[in-house]
């Protein structure tokens, strides 16, 4: 139980201290309850919505998701930082509904916002499971020299003239501005992903080499990250911590794969002699969990590990079923995640009308402008690849989404960003998160062509079936059909 909960009762008999302490977690049940089925609805109205108007769904969830949370209804209050709860319709309903107490109301609302933040890093982690099922290891392999000059260039470029210039034409000192320039190093694989996914691009050269990028990107910017942090708390950088993160990313993705692909016979054969059910859903979500666990660990991403188990089991012959079995999952946890990004988007910083918005507006711009180019000049780095569309691949480079509040949130806790340098990051975050959906499904159509639509061999089983033109249907089905 929750000491301050219990300090706020410890006059309270123990048979009665039970009972409250049960009806707390009766609360906190109905708020999670309640939050998921908000949560369900804001994505399937954006999701079809935009669906409607050939704009990526998760767009729609990213939308609903800023609608429900800080900047418009209130009812999703998911933000870590000077909440407590009060500003919350969900915790008002329930206040008004079952008559909490007020000393339960902080220790409700603390517990229902965790419970629904766990659920969203959930999600990533079963989509970038779905997402290595979905991937071709072999093809990886063949396109990971291109992916990692990508994902460097993606670092380098945006981390160099976002700090180089915060210095040089707004005069924001040194620190500040390098930690303002790592932040633009971020890339949300997630949402990439997930779009590519949605367009069923996932499988082609450039989804193939842009998901590449943003693995290895977000192991960089996980080691850029812990630089900054460091120079910002201590003013100095720790050699031996950062030669840990990249040993250890690279030890860990590659052992991974290896001792995974020499377990695969073994997972096959303990799949097929079970009987009871759900057994190949299950093994293989307890093996993607555990390389998460093991990444998180060892202060990596747990979405590392998750993608290597993907990446591992689409070796099997099981891999079908289990694409059809993940996808409910994936379904249910996915739109928790993109629903909380937008909630905990707080678009008020956007607002001109505020003068006080002014500075971190125009700082905004000229950050908008560094994370875009920074990111569409990664695709020119792209080398032996004829007729690849690069600038698809640079604009999937370009949506921050939660990697980028990230780095915002460390760098207002280590007191490296002044407000409107810290508001600046967030406009950045917020408008390149909404506008590479669009932008990517833009780039991918200027090359599109008859003979570059996405083949039937490449589509996501899960979610595609073959399609046969008119020429290649059969001449008596046609005949049928006529009659």
């Amino acid at each position: 139980m929750n000491p301050e909960l219990l300090t706020s009762f410890n006059f309270l008999p123990l048979p009665l201290l039970a009972t409250t302490e049960a009806e707390s977690s009766s609360l906190i049940l109905a708020g999670v309850l309640l939050s998921l089925a908000v949560i369900y609805l804001a994505s399937k109205l954006g999701g079809e919505i935009c669906s409607r108007i050939n704009l990526p769904p998760v767009l729609g969830e990213l939308i609903c998701g800023v609608l429900v949370g800080i900047s418009a209804l209130h009812l999703l209050i998911l933000t870590d930082i000077g909440e407590t709860g009060t500003n919350s319709v969900i915790m008002d309903l329930l206040q008004a509904t079952a008559h909490m107490e007020p000393a339960m109301f902080s220790h409700v609302f603390q517990s229902q916002r965790e419970v629904i933040s766990v659920l969203a890093e959930m999600g990533v982690v079963v989509l970038l499971f779905e997402i290595g099922l979905e991937s071709d290891l072999k093809e990886l392999l063949r396109v990971g020299i291109q992916s990692t000059v990508v994902a460097v260039i993606g670092v380098v470029t945006p981390l160099v003239l976002g700090t180089a210039g915060l210095m040089l034409l707004f005069g924001i000192p040194a620190v500040p501005a390098v930690f303002a320039g790592a932040a633009l190093t971020a890339t949300s694989i997630g949402i990439t992903a997930k779009v590519l996914a949605e367009m069923q691009r996932l499988n082609t050269r450039e989804g193939q080499i842009i998901v590449g990028a943003a693995v290895i990107d977000d192991v960089l910017g996980i080691i850029v990250l812990a630089v900054v942090a460091g120079l910002a708390r201590d003013g100095q950088v720790v050699v031996r911590d950062v030669v840990y993160l990249i040993v250890s990313a690279a030890v860990f993705f590659i052992g991974a794969i290896w001792v995974g692909r020499l377990l695969n016979p073994f997972f096959v054969r303990m799949v097929n002699q079970m009987k009871t059910r759900g057994q190949v859903l299950l093994s293989a979500l307890f093996f993607a969990l555990i390389l998460s666990y093991i990444s998180a660990t060892i202060h990596l991403e747990a979405i590392l590990g998750a993608f290597a188990a993907g990446l591992v089991l689409a070796e099997t012959e099981k891999r079908e079923e289990l694409q059809k079995q993940v996808a409910p999952v994936a379904d249910t946890l996915m739109p928790v995640f993109f629903v909380v990004v937008g909630a905990r988007t707080d678009i008020s910083v956007l607002n001109p009308f505020v003068p006080e918005n002014w500075e971190g507006l125009i700082m905004a711009s000229f950050l908008i402008l560094i994370a875009i180019a920074g990111k569409v000049v990664t695709g020119f780095g792209v080398f032996g690849q004829p007729g690849i569309n690069r600038l698809a691949i640079g604009v999937g480079m370009v949506p921050r989404g939660e990697v980028g509040l990230v780095f915002a949130a460390i760098g207002d806790a280590t007191g490296a960003l002044s407000e409107s340098l810290s508001a600046a990051i967030i406009v950045m975050v917020i408008l390149t998160t909404f506008l590479a959906p669009p932008m990517l499904r833009w780039t991918f159509s200027l090359s599109e062509g008859p003979g570059d639509s996405p083949s039937v061999a490449s589509l996501n089983s899960s979610t595609a079936e073959p399609v046969l033109v008119e020429s290649e249907r059969q001449p008596e089905l046609v005949e049928s059909e006529t009659q």
